[in-house]
């Protein structure tokens, strides 16, 4: 393990403010949006801060996402295996190849369609809420388990496997674990959708994973392991993230009344108030990591072949380059082209699906409940410091 250099200080990583981006983050970006740095493993690299130098390192092909050396976490050990159909692990031509047969399953259209579906598991949940009164833990009896079963549904897992899933989804977030622990959470994943997938291929259903066998395959791509691959990342990604994203963005609006007073008084706010949620809390907390295949600049900085650099996208988000008063939340703020899913060739495929989740989730539960507010002062709340995305342990609230 690489010893830290005077010239490469420690990324920052305490908040003095949960919503914020860490202390000290802001001062990196403005003395040098390309710099080295110190990270949890203890090696060195480069960070990427500002937001025009992250975007044009995520669309760069001369950057893999097939990183040598896990950089967040303290052992440095990287437990992902590329595989066909694990799109965040996939360079060209296999990833092109690959996202374009799931793309097709991820539509506009198609997302849309799924409006009734989500809108009617919202609702179930709130019911359940209203009924056992309050306080509830907003986490465990909502924020959780909303995304789980729309993913659920739209990859046809069995209603008796959710809970399964949802656990094995939280344990393999974690960046505070030794790799066994997380290779095991892997190892029940790949039972679970092994399962998933000869059930599917004996009796095919409305479901992504049906789709994905009886696709048009020329090139024989879509075997077991591909739509093991693609249902494994695709359902950890979508439910984790926009969990968290719910949780963290109920919190963050019940602490700032004057921006949840805008949009209980006009709903129609609540599509600008996603997209701002997404810029100001970008949950991906540690950024992207890339290697470098030939030597490149980026930046004005020479990045030489085989150096590992990270996409520091919460800081990019908040770069006063991008947005003006970036640490002002501000519902009513012109919608900007946040980076909260990427960019790039690795853009989030179902950024869609996240977007009209989150619009319905915030426009019905502050309508259901209109004098919603934090049972527990958010100093005392438990913030997912130990995940891989940000958000909060739990939420609990009353009316």
């Amino acid at each position: 393990m690489s010893q830290p250099t005077a010239g490469a200080p420690a990324v920052p990583k305490a908040r003095s403010c949960p919503f914020l981006p860490p202390d000290g983050l802001a001062d990196i970006r403005a003395a040098a949006p390309v710099t080295r740095a110190t990270f949890t493993s203890g090696r060195e690299a480069w960070l990427v801060t500002g937001y025009e130098q992250v975007r044009a390192l995520l669309r760069d092909p001369s950057f893999s996402v097939q990183v040598p050396h896990a950089l967040h976490t303290q052992d440095g050990v990287v437990t992902q295996k590329p595989g066909r159909g694990s799109l965040l692990w996939q360079d060209e031509p296999e990833h092109t190849a690959d996202r374009k047969l799931l793309a097709k399953e991820f539509t506009v259209r198609r997302m849309q369609a799924l409006r009734p579906n989500i809108q009617r598991i919202v609702d179930e949940h709130l019911d359940a809420i209203e009924a056992q009164g309050g306080p509830v833990d907003l986490v465990k009896t909502f924020a959780n388990p909303v995304p789980s079963m729309v993913i659920s549904d739209l990859f046809g897992v069995p209603v008796e496997r959710r809970a399964e899933f949802q656990e094995i989804a939280e344990a393999m977030m974690r960046v505070d674990q030794d790799v066994a622990a997380t290779e095991a959470a892997g190892m029940r994943l790949g039972g679970l959708l092994y399962q998933l997938v000869q059930e599917r291929r004996a009796n095919p259903g409305d479901d992504l994973i049906s789709a994905l066998i009886t696709t048009e395959d020329t090139d024989g791509v879509v075997d077991d392991m591909f739509l093991m691959n693609a249902a494994g990342t695709l359902l950890i990604a979508a439910h984790d993230t926009t969990a968290c994203m719910i949780g963290l963005g109920a919190a963050l609006l019940l602490d700032r009344p004057d921006q949840l007073a805008l949009l209980r008084e006009d709903p129609s706010l609540v599509g600008n108030a996603v997209e701002e949620l997404l810029r100001y809390l970008t949950i991906g907390q540690f950024g992207g990591e890339r290697v470098a295949t030939e030597d490149v600049e980026l930046g004005g900085v020479h990045i030489a072949k085989g150096e590992q650099v990270v996409a520091h996208v919460l800081a990019a988000d908040f770069d006063p380059a991008f947005v003006e008063e970036p640490e002002r939340f501000d519902i009513t703020r012109r919608p900007a082209p946040h980076l909260a899913f990427g960019f790039g060739a690795h853009q989030c495929i179902g950024q869609q699906l996240a977007r009209i989740e989150l619009q319905i989730v915030f426009e019905t539960l502050f309508r259901r409940f209109p004098t919603l507010r934090l049972a527990k002062p958010v100093e005392e709340l438990r913030f997912r410091n130990d995940m891989v995305f940000y958000g909060v342990h739990e939420l609990p609230v009353t009316w």
